[in-house]
């Protein structure tokens, strides 16, 4: 119960010590938060309280604790204010401190000009709120014309407001990114493969055959399938018969971002392989430079720009496996880049010649070479097809396969 005391009778820190140990009852009566408020300040001026020492103040505060009803922690701002203040009033707290200044009929306003503009953006709003009252004289846009755009999305939040504006909106279809855009990290090991499409030419609106080719980042080494047209009927079996070409496993399939390979047929093959599927990032012409590098060094150089017709997909693919990929595999030297770190800290390549050697020796050259290897497959079997034959004997039957082939798409042989 609230009460006020009668201090008279304490009139030293002596006094009070003893009542708050019980031994100096006094008579109360009860108060109110206006006389509760004085007696507190009474009792400090009283006890000089701001010349009093620690322990003396912490004695008052225990005094005033007890009688007032207070905890420490209101008591303590109490005798803040009245040091900083020289005196203590009870604040009467306004019944409404902050009337809303507007009404409903203000958020039903702001709910018929978004209905006719389909809600156009805040400051739109406060800009027609504003013509509405001062160039056509509307008075009902009074309030809304000095309202500021902030609260009037407030407004919007409202739950008036909202029951007024029920929009029914179909569940969006969530698009899921198909493969990571990002560079491949191979970290020296192969599997990691870049793969891209070449077209071989347009004839009187006519399309003509596509080669698939992929490289392995590390060794190089390359497959090149040939298909009539890159839909999923041709493009899927392609790809299974070229990722099964590879002597290594496969750990890491790079495209551009073409429509042919990322897309959810290629993904889903890819995921029952655990190949993980990465894409080429924007403005980042170099992530699939290896493949397109490789289109101009091997199947634009020893098949041409010239069209082939479709229908010769299946005798171009037969050349390929039987001729050219064994040759640029293991007949074929090419260069491996050399990373270093110039002056500037900047990674950069240099190829020495000292570098050059074929995909397949570069694949035997690898750390711990064998484990790469896909099960059922030895260096021995590899070996018998790279040295049962020499390089020279290998471009000398390309060769003679290119001619053959030529002269069957075109009917004339093609100069090598």
């Amino acid at each position: 119960m609230n009460i006020i005391m009668n201090i008279k009778q304490l009139r030293t820190l002596k006094q009070v010590a003893e009542f708050l140990a019980g031994a100096a009852p006094l008579g109360m009566s009860p108060p109110t938060q206006t006389e509760r408020y004085r007696w507190i300040a009474q009792t400090l001026r009283h006890f000089r309280y701001e010349t009093l020492a620690k322990a003396d103040k912490g004695l008052v505060i225990a005094y005033l604790c007890r009688i007032s009803g207070y905890s420490r922690q209101q008591i303590t701002r109490l005798i803040r204010r009245t040091l900083d203040q020289g005196h203590l009033r009870w604040q009467v707290i306004p019944r409404r401190g902050f009337v809303a200044r507007y009404t409903d009929e203000d958020v039903r306003l702001l709910a018929e000009i978004d209905t006719l503009h389909d809600t156009p953006s805040g400051p739109a709003v406060k800009k027609l709120c504003e013509r509405a009252f001062g160039t056509f004289g509307d008075t009902r846009f009074e309030r809304l014309s000095g309202i500021s755009v902030s609260h009037l999305y407030n407004l919007r939040k409202t739950k008036d407001y909202r029951s007024r504006r029920l929009t029914h909106v179909k569940t969006a279809a969530v698009q899921r990114p198909i493969g990571i855009r990002r560079k491949p990290e191979p970290q020296g090991r192969p599997g990691f493969i870049r793969i891209d499409t070449v077209h071989q030419g347009d004839q009187d609106g006519l399309k003509g055959l596509y080669h698939i080719n992929a490289v392995d980042e590390i060794t190089q080494f390359e497959v090149l399938v040939t298909v009539e047209r890159i839909s999923e009927q041709f493009l899927i079996p392609a790809l299974e018969a070229l990722l099964a070409s590879f002597p290594f496993v496969i750990l890491g399939f790079h495209a551009d971002n073409g429509s042919e390979y990322i897309n959810r047929r290629v993904a889903e093959l890819l995921e029952k392989l655990r190949i993980e599927l990465t894409k080429s990032r924007a403005r980042h012409c170099n992530d699939n430079a290896l493949a397109e590098s490789k289109n101009g060094a091997v199947v634009r150089k020893l098949l041409g720009y010239a069209h082939i017709p479709q229908r010769y997909a299946s005798l171009v693919n037969r050349f390929n496996q039987e001729h050219l990929v064994p040759y640029i595999n293991y007949h074929r030297p090419c260069f491996f880049p050399e990373t270093f770190t110039d002056d500037q800290g900047k990674q950069r390549k240099r190829y020495r010649y000292k570098h050059m050697m074929t995909p397949y020796d570069k694949l035997k050259s690898l750390p711990k070479a064998e484990t790469f290897l896909k099960k059922g497959v030895t260096f021995k079997h590899l070996d018998a097809i790279a040295f049962t034959i020499s390089d020279n004997e290998a471009a000398r039957r390309l060769q003679a396969a290119r001619h053959q082939l030529f002269e069957t798409i075109f009917g004339r042989k093609k100069a090598g």
